[in-house]
């Protein structure tokens, strides 16, 4: 029995990929003022969840407060929408954006 080899006619046709690059979305949690939670008990969540410092949670729970929301995170849409779930488990306002370019 003999082995059997394939073989394909070489071409010169050149197929062309397009040069472009395009860059993976940058998504974001933003958490929103709402008028029940304590700022304390947000301070406590951005610390105990996403592990910031508690510099870096006042600055935005204070941000939520005066500005209305606030940035919590950035990066790929599946994680984005963890952590706005998370949020939810504690009680908190979020939402899942693109980030402006």
């Amino acid at each position: 029995m003999g082995v059997m080899v394939a073989s394909t006619p070489e071409t010169s046709e050149r197929v062309e990929l397009g040069t472009t690059v395009t860059a993976a979305r940058v998504w974001q949690t933003v958490v929103w003022n709402d008028p029940v939670n304590l700022m304390s008990y947000v301070v406590h969540v951005f610390r105990e969840y996403f592990g910031f410092p508690r510099a870096r949670a006042e600055l935005l729970m204070l941000a939520v407060h005066h500005d209305g929301h606030a940035v919590v995170a950035e990066g790929a849409r599946e994680q984005m929408e963890l952590h706005a779930s998370a949020m939810h488990d504690y009680g908190l306002w979020a939402t899942v954006r693109e980030a402006p370019q």
